[in-house]
């Protein structure tokens, strides 16, 4: 029996300004249309800064839209707790050579365990 290590927290995301991309907000304070990158805050206060960040870079004009997701990282891959946040990660989820799964662009349909 393998033992997989989890992490459950909230992650941010918005749509990018200049092209209207799904991006999620990174270690580095970089938006980036892979989720498998993003912050994954466990901590309130953690989850407090993300959005704090969010409506900064709201308001200079990076993104829009900025709200946090319930998310888990499994394995290095985050994998979001509800379908519209796996939908805007990755595509259609009824043709998986389209979107960003088949570009190899971060993210997984798996389910959630539990889920």
């Amino acid at each position: 029996m393998t033992t997989t290590a989890t992490e459950k927290g909230k992650i941010l995301t918005a749509n990018r300004l200049r092209d209207g991309e799904v991006v999620f907000l990174t270690h580095s304070g970089e938006w980036s249309e892979n989720i498998d990158g993003a912050v994954l805050a466990t901590e309130p206060q953690a989850q407090a800064a993300l959005e704090a960040r969010g409506k900064g870079d709201e308001r200079v004009n990076l993104v829009t839209g900025t709200y946090l997701f319930d998310a888990e990282r499994r394995d290095g891959h985050v994998f979001a707790s509800h379908i519209k946040e796996r939908i805007r990660s990755l595509g259609p989820t009824v043709r998986v050579d389209l979107g960003k799964q088949a570009e190899g662009k971060g993210g997984h349909f798996a389910a959630l365990q539990g889920v």
